[in-house]
């Protein structure tokens, strides 16, 4: 036998090994961008792209989860029925942005959960009103609480929420808890997780990780949904996560975060518990298969024809990620006047940075609202590897110097909102479970233009000129980063 045989299949086998998983790259068929990126890490680092492609290259949820998925269609599919019918019954459906309504035509004609009308809805985007809202609400639940969010820091004002949660489970109030396992890791392993079971309060730990899940999951899915429903009939939803902003990442040097969250009462509230109870059954296998049976069972919920009209998009790698894609590629194109988009991670694909070119070539005036400052320095450098072109086409920049700027918000010509979890980076857009409020109410809308016209006072606008001055390291690092961007 040849001494060079061993060498000979060693080489064999790992170029084998190279072509078989540039092949599963490929037949994934995703973005062109995504693809390329991954192959380009596969083939100038094949060991470690091996390993990081393992780890993050696929949407792996599991087998248990997928099987979860499957059995809860059934159910989930008896619900929106049920509830698509039980609003028929209210009226015929009411879209109030009468001019520019495809956005409501997608969701109406792509989503299970129908528009849902008849919703009183408050904004809020001061921490204490936010903090002393929810706990109030919290304090006067009746029946029951559930509760999901990304990150629950137990510090600062947060440890109100812990309070009034075991006060309300010692009246009897059932309360289910949901976290994320990596976001809200410190309050999992202190000891406040242990007074809330104690209290009666389930706490379940969202998308675990370790050396098992790695083997069978990707590891950087995360529920990024930050959901409170009291009673089935009140709900908040937004940026918000359980932190104190004067004890949060202050070693981030970014200064406070700023939130926005919205309180809603009425059907939609219901749709937003029912979005927790199905990732609790999907996380445990236990649970109410069949939702909340409130507005299954119970006479139509009354209608108010002259509160807001809302689709409630949950989204995730369980569900049509197309569907939200496509809603912010929709929300884009049809603006007419004016598109303001406030983001913390600005990261978009290939297509929605055209859209957004689009829309200020032909007249939009295009407001991006992003922090001056990140806690995340490859996304802080790789999003401003896009500046230079949106500038040239017209889309106007502007960094936010009071804080790190957290609310999440597309508004569509000051009448149609986007308003929830997403940022607008490939993460919360492809990966991640998020919620998204679409709501048709020009009220609220212009609430909206109030709370950003006054982030837009606090911030300064990019100049293009000054902005291609910038030094060849600044650009170099940029468009590195740009590079990886696909991957973030």
């Amino acid at each position: 036998m040849s001494e060079n045989f061993p060498s000979l299949l060693v080489g064999t086998a790992y170029l084998t090994s190279i072509i078989l998983f540039a092949m599963m790259i490929i037949m994934k068929r995703r973005p062109v961008g995504v693809s390329l990126a991954w192959l380009v890490l596969l083939f100038a680092l094949p060991v470690a792209g091996f390993f990081f492609y393992m780890l993050f290259g696929s949407r792996r949820l599991g087998s248990r989860r997928l099987k979860r998925i499957e059995q809860l269609y059934p159910d989930y599919e008896q619900w929106s029925t049920h509830l698509a019918s039980v609003i028929s019954d209210s009226g015929p459906p009411r879209c109030p942005v009468t001019s520019y309504n495809a956005i409501y035509r997608l969701a109406e004609h792509t989503m299970a959960i129908p528009a849902l009308p008849g919703n009183q809805l408050q904004l809020f985007y001061e921490t204490d009103d936010i903090v002393k809202g929810m706990v109030r609400d919290i304090k006067n639940a009746q029946s029951s609480i559930v509760l999901e969010f990304y990150i629950w820091a137990p510090e600062g004002r947060i440890l109100e929420f812990v309070h009034a949660l075991i006060d309300s489970a010692n009246r009897g109030v059932s309360c289910l808890v949901i976290l994320d396992a990596v976001g809200s890791r410190a309050f999992i392993g202190s000891q406040w997780v242990n007074q809330l079971k104690a209290a009666g309060i389930t706490v379940i730990a969202s998308m675990p990780v370790g050396p098992f899940q790695m083997l069978v999951e990707r590891m950087d899915i995360r529920n990024h949904r930050k959901i409170l429903v009291i009673d089935d009939a009140i709900a908040w939803t937004g940026s918000f996560n359980l932190v104190d902003p004067k004890y949060f990442r202050q070693e981030a040097d970014v200064g406070q975060w700023v939130d926005a969250m919205v309180r809603i009462e009425g059907v939609a509230a219901h749709v937003l518990g029912s979005i927790v109870q199905y990732d609790q059954t999907l996380e445990t296998g236990k649970g109410h298969p069949s939702f909340n049976r409130r507005y299954v069972q119970a006479e139509s919920p009354v209608i108010y024809d002259s509160l807001a009209e809302v689709h409630v998009l949950p989204s995730g790698p369980g569900v049509d990620r197309e569907l939200l894609h496509q809603v912010l590629l929709a929300a884009i194109y049809e603006s007419q006047e004016a598109l303001l988009i406030s983001t913390p991670y600005f990261i978009p694909d290939e297509s929605l940075l055209t859209a957004l070119k689009s829309a200020a070539m032909r007249g939009v005036q295009v407001k991006l609202l992003v922090p001056e400052k990140n806690d995340s320095k490859m996304v802080h450098h790789a999003s401003r590897a896009y500046y230079e072109e949106l500038l040239i086409s017209g889309v106007e920049i502007h960094q936010f110097k009071g804080g790190l700027l957290h609310t999440k918000c597309v508004l569509v010509d000051r009448s149609t909102v986007l308003f929830g979890t997403v940022n607008l980076d490939m993460r919360s857009v492809w990966l991640n479970f998020e919620v998204t409020l679409i709501i048709y109410d020009e009220h609220f809308g212009q609430q909206i233009t109030t709370l950003l016209e006054s982030y837009l006072a606090q911030s300064e606008a990019v100049v293009l000129e000054q902005w291609q001055n910038r030094t060849f390291g600044r650009k170099f690092l940029e468009n590195t980063m740009q590079l990886l961007s696909p991957l973030l």
